[in-house]
């Protein structure tokens, strides 16, 4: 499966996730796919529904995408633009970088944001208690070159051929009024912030967070998918334990980096957790214990059957 990657970067993309988590999804044909935790929005981009609502608290995503959605940002567009401030980058350096990050804050231009999101320090995505973005810049002048953009341009080519084919809304708000609002028939793909990794203005999460989203995800209609990390090497995701007597937990080991040598490599077992069991379309016993049984050599393990 080829994926397509959005033209935005946000911490803990599940791009190299998407396959798995897309195989495991339940939509039918009238229901919404609806993204509380929008962040990159890779899962949903690639999933391709008729009809979805992707939310976010960061209104500057939000903002992004209905450019798009719009017609004021095209690959035209973002190309001539990325261009022109790569050139000023290339020739000023840093300065330029800040004195773009400096107009940005003042005026949330979402061209901007695209250029300090591809050009600071590891696209990272970050803002600080007044909501200004302070990463800070990534030391590579010649970030845009000319294939980078083109790069760029068919990301954003892309969302906007998928808007207009199919019914995107994009819209800042809360998870929960997000959730609250999904109904029988829709299906929810949850990818919040990690508890205990770091948060900034846009992206804070906390033990009450948590435990609001897992309320919520307890008495909805629709169908879900969460997506958490289960364990590494060094601890476990505690958070993960409450759903275990109620939902099904599916695992997937997934390196987060690759260095030159084995040592480098770090492991992280990925996680999600549906409200419905992705076995029960097969017919027999015998089978769903045999479709068990391959699941888990490929390194997925049922930990526990959903409520009814």
């Amino acid at each position: 499966m080829i994926i397509n990657v959005p033209p935005l970067k946000c911490q803990g993309i599940k791009t190299k996730l998407v396959t798995w988590i897309k195989d495991h999804a339940s939509l039918s044909g009238d229901g919404q796919w609806i993204e509380p935790f929008m962040g990159s929005g890779v899962v949903g981009f690639n999933v391709r529904p008729s009809q979805a609502v992707f939310a976010d608290i960061n209104p500057h995503i939000i903002n992004f995408y209905n450019a798009i959605k719009e017609g004021k940002i095209t690959a035209a567009i973002a190309r001539k633009f990325l261009e022109e401030e790569g050139a000023l980058l290339q020739a000023k350096g840093q300065d330029h970088y800040y004195e773009v990050r400096e107009r940005f804050n003042k005026s949330g231009n979402p061209l901007e944001m695209l250029f300090l999101n591809r050009s600071c320090f590891n696209g990272v995505m970050r803002f600080n208690k007044k909501g200004e973005f302070n990463v800070p810049f990534g030391h590579k002048p010649e970030r845009f070159a000319k294939a980078y953009v083109t790069k760029i341009a068919n990301q954003i080519n892309y969302v906007t051929q998928a808007t207009s084919q199919y019914d995107w809304q994009f819209i800042c708000a809360d998870f929960k009024e997000v959730i609250a609002k999904a109904g029988r028939g829709d299906f929810i793909y949850c990818d919040p912030p990690y508890l205990g990794r770091h948060t900034d203005y846009f992206n804070s999460w906390s033990e009450a967070s948590e435990q609001d989203l897992y309320e919520m995800l307890n008495s909805t209609r629709a169908r879900f998918i969460l997506s958490t990390w289960h364990s590494n090497r060094y601890r476990a995701n505690n958070a993960i334990e409450k759903y275990a007597s109620h939902f099904t937990i599916l695992t997937r080991e997934h390196y987060y980096h690759i260095g030159a040598s084995e040592k480098n490599r770090n492991p992280m077992l990925e996680a999600i957790v549906l409200n419905y069991n992705p076995l029960t379309l097969v017919a027999t016993e015998t089978e769903k214990q045999l479709a068990l049984f391959e699941k888990a050599e490929n390194g997925y393990v049922v930990y526990s059957s959903p409520k009814d």
